[in-house]
């Protein structure tokens, strides 16, 4: 009986302690509310208006302005190499010598033909001038005066055929000289001293590197669009100076110099449906070489008054676009967007805002409909940036 009494009395005192504690509890929580968040802060950029360059890129592979095959025009041993490989020649610089002993020989003995040609014109000349009085005077038959002329005239054809000769051969000698066509970067030589060259052998290449040449190809439906838009040379050639090329190189780096086009191929390529065009960049420090590849970067339209946003204010859903416009209340209204052409970062809307209205560009993932933010001014968006 006492033990029973004692936890009766124990379990009393736990209840009553339970019951002060919810009853301390429910005081406490109700003397003050939970502090409401602040609203977030979010980075905005105005919607920018301005007639906008459409930019496209295409694949491009340089070239020599002129690539030049250096040739011998005669046959024999090269004796000498007078170029370093790789580096700049200049028109008129030797490059190869061939053996030059045997034109000299040929030389000399068309020199002997030539006096030799002379020495009978000289002979039949006197004759002529002695025989003539004398033929006049019928001292002699003029058939024997006739006679003597030809034989003049003959001796004449002689000696411009002699001196023909000559020239040729003289001509041959300067060739055992091979020098450069043009003024530009020479090619590693494909030949070594000793070996026996003729006009077929290439001995190398020079290459004109400055200017130096874009090739690439556009679709047929550009350049019909193009010639239509300017129908006659002189639109051609004067939209062409509204449009400057960029080259955008291996490394992903923008040429410092800007280039222009220079002409259209003749034809269309069957197989792949695309026109090749030149493009000619100066090249002052040589940074360019023949087989190099980049992208040719240039605007084939502009589009008036277009309506531009950053790209990171952009987000799609579904397949459809949209963007959230801050107000000057700083509430968020969701919107869809109709979005055109990408030009660098930024995105042209077709429709959904008005030029001047702000759109968050950071912290577009932590607002909803109708939510009030706290607004940071961005940097107003800049094309190309």
């Amino acid at each position: 009986m006492p033990v029973r009494c004692l936890v009766s009395h124990a379990a009393a005192q736990a209840v009553l302690c339970s019951s002060v504690l919810i009853a301390a509890g429910c005081s406490s929580g109700s003397s003050a509310a939970p502090a409401a968040p602040p609203p977030p802060s979010v980075e905005v950029a105005p919607v920018i208006q301005r007639d906008t360059p459409i930019y496209n890129d295409w694949v491009a592979v340089l070239d020599g302005y002129v690539n030049a095959q250096i040739q011998p025009r005669v046959s024999g041993y090269i004796i000498k190499q007078n170029y370093s490989e790789g580096e700049a020649v200049r028109t008129g610089d030797v490059l190869f010598e061939i053996d030059p002993r045997p034109f000299m020989a040929t030389l000399d003995q068309a020199k002997a033909q030539l006096a030799q040609a002379e020495a009978q014109l000289g002979k039949a000349t006197l004759d002529v001038e002695r025989d003539t009085p004398l033929a006049e005077a019928r001292a002699i038959a003029r058939s024997q005066l006739d006679t003597e002329t030809q034989a003049k005239l003959g001796a004449q054809a002689s000696v411009l055929a002699a001196k023909a000769t000559v020239e040729q051969a003289q001509l041959d000698v300067e060739f055992t000289k091979v020098t450069s066509l043009v003024t530009g970067i020479a090619g590693i030589a494909r030949v070594q001293i000793g070996n026996l060259v003729g006009p077929s052998s290439v001995l190398t290449s020079v290459s004109q590197v400055d200017p130096i040449k874009a090739y690439f190809t556009v679709s047929e439906q550009v350049f019909i669009d193009f010639r239509r838009r300017f129908p006659t040379e002189q639109s051609r050639l004067e939209q062409r100076k509204r449009m400057p090329l960029q080259l955008v190189l291996g490394d992903g780096s923008v040429y410092e110099h800007i280039g222009t086009i220079q002409f259209a191929d003749r034809e269309i390529s069957g197989a792949t449906g695309t026109i090749r065009v030149a493009g000619v960049f100066p090249n002052p420090n040589g940074l360019l070489r023949p087989g190099g590849y980049g992208r040719v970067r240039f605007s084939l339209n502009t589009v008036e008054g277009a309506l531009l946003v950053p790209q990171r204010a952009v987000t799609e859903l579904q397949g459809s676009h949209q963007v959230a416009v801050v107000g000057d209340d700083s509430k968020v209204s969701i919107r869809p967007v109709v979005v055109g052409d990408r030009v660098g970062n930024l995105w042209i809307v077709t429709s959904g805002v008005k030029p001047g209205e702000r759109v968050i560009v950071e912290g577009v993932l932590k607002v909803r409909e109708g939510a009030v933010v706290k607004v940071v001014e961005g940097k107003s968006p800049q094309v190309g940036g």
